[in-house]
């Protein structure tokens, strides 16, 4: 098993903060193993999934697209039926709820695709909380429609100009707003990313996605899958559907990375592929770094995975050889994006299309009596005019 120990999964993880952080740490700390052994906090929790997200998501046989490449049987993980259109919300209730029990009065968020901004708005208007939302400015200009639903589920919606402009520089914004007002606000990060107890925290949340394939595809197929697949940046959606089959040694897990341009260009977020062990923003983990180790700009057509580094759990987890990353070029994803739009009749978001992208590589060269399941971690919608664009078509919103 990937365990925590001390904060730590292997070598990668810590709490790499400065002082005026430690204390709010602690205290999330403390809050948080108090809560997830409360009978009370998890049955609210889980009706809030369940009456409110709309777990458990769907379980899909994807019967065309089996047929089409041979080989394995596909099942999707239908993460992008959920309420807000992906996986963000899974994580972002717990926290919130969590915070709310804590006594904190505001949220704050970073966010690259928009999701988790809008999952974060949208569980703050639940709780009668106040929200702000740090997104890069390109990553505003790539996806609007979530900017827009942001600002009308209440959230402000802060711009970041500095550095690249994307999520890397979101997350460092966000970090600096939280030390200023550690008393009343809670950051609720996105990703199994940042210092201790955020990766442990947010996989827990996340991990009911592996903990219902388990279950699902028992019933349907009497036997577990022969590899999950999702797609990774910090590795949210990733480490929930892998957690529950950690132990199933049978069980193939592999994360699918954002190789932008090519893994072996400078434009790339492949960072399993191209990255060294460094720190930054609190964790010890994997990053792309230059040659003086300072963090490398990256690069992905995804907002949601245009991340410099991977969480600790996912670093850990490569080291054993428990999990594989491949990655997976932009024109591999938008081939794919457009694949299962076609195919299936289903638009994943351009982050999930990493994942079918490798599906559809790896289906057919497996036996018809294997089983793939893949996890679909968000819809479409907000992709359409990127992908538009990309294609040569003058698309905007």
């Amino acid at each position: 098993m990937s365990k925590l120990t001390n904060g730590r999964f292997g070598i990668h993880g810590g709490q790499y903060v400065p002082e005026i952080l430690m204390n709010a740490l602690h205290e999330l700390e403390e809050a948080y193993n108090f809560y997830k052994n409360d009978p009370a906090f998890q049955q609210e929790l889980s009706a809030l999934f369940n009456d409110y997200a709309g777990r458990p998501s769907r379980l899909y046989f994807a019967e065309k697209m089996t047929r089409d490449l041979g080989g394995a049987k596909i099942y999707l993980k239908r993460e992008d039926l959920n309420h807000t259109g992906a996986h963000k919300v899974n994580n972002v209730l717990g926290q919130a709820l969590l915070a709310k029990k804590m006594g904190k009065k505001l949220l704050i968020a970073e966010t690259g695709a928009g999701q988790h901004g809008v999952a974060s708005a949208t569980a703050a208007a639940l709780m009668d909380m106040k929200c702000v939302v740090y997104m890069g400015q390109e990553d505003i200009e790539r996806q609007a429609l979530n900017v827009y639903k942001m600002r009308l589920l209440g959230a402000e919606v802060v711009s970041v100009t500095s550095g690249t402009g994307t999520l890397k520089d979101a997350v460092s914004e966000a970090m600096r707003a939280w030390t200023q007002q550690v008393e009343e606000a809670h950051y609720c990060i996105g990703s199994v990313v940042g210092p201790h107890p955020f990766p442990e925290m947010v996989r827990d949340f996340q991990a009911v996605i592996s903990q219902e394939i388990k279950t699902q595809i028992l019933e349907k197929e009497g036997k577990l899958p022969d590899a999950v697949i999702a797609c990774v940046g910090g590795g949210s959606n990733a480490i929930g559907s892998f957690y529950n089959f950690i132990e199933d040694k049978a069980v193939r897990l592999i994360g699918c990375e954002a190789a932008g341009r090519g893994a072996d260009t400078a434009q790339t977020a492949a960072i399993i592929a191209t990255g060294r062990v460094g720190i930054f923003h609190g964790m010890k983990a994997y990053f792309c770094q230059d040659s003086y180790g300072q963090i490398a700009p990256v690069y992905s057509l995804s907002a949601g995975l245009d991340y410099p580094g991977i969480g600790p759990e996912h670093c850990n987890l490569h080291d054993m050889g428990r999990a594989q990353y491949v990655p997976v070029t932009d024109d591999e994803a938008v081939d794919a994006f457009e694949y299962l739009s076609r195919t299936e009749g289903i638009i994943p978001a351009i982050e999930s299309a990493h994942a079918i992208a490798y599906a559809k590589k790896l289906a057919p060269t497996m036996g018809k009596d294997q089983v793939i399941v893949v996890t679909v971690s968000g819809r479409g919608d907000k992709d359409c005019a990127a992908i538009a664009r990309y294609r040569g078509e003058e698309l905007y919103e």
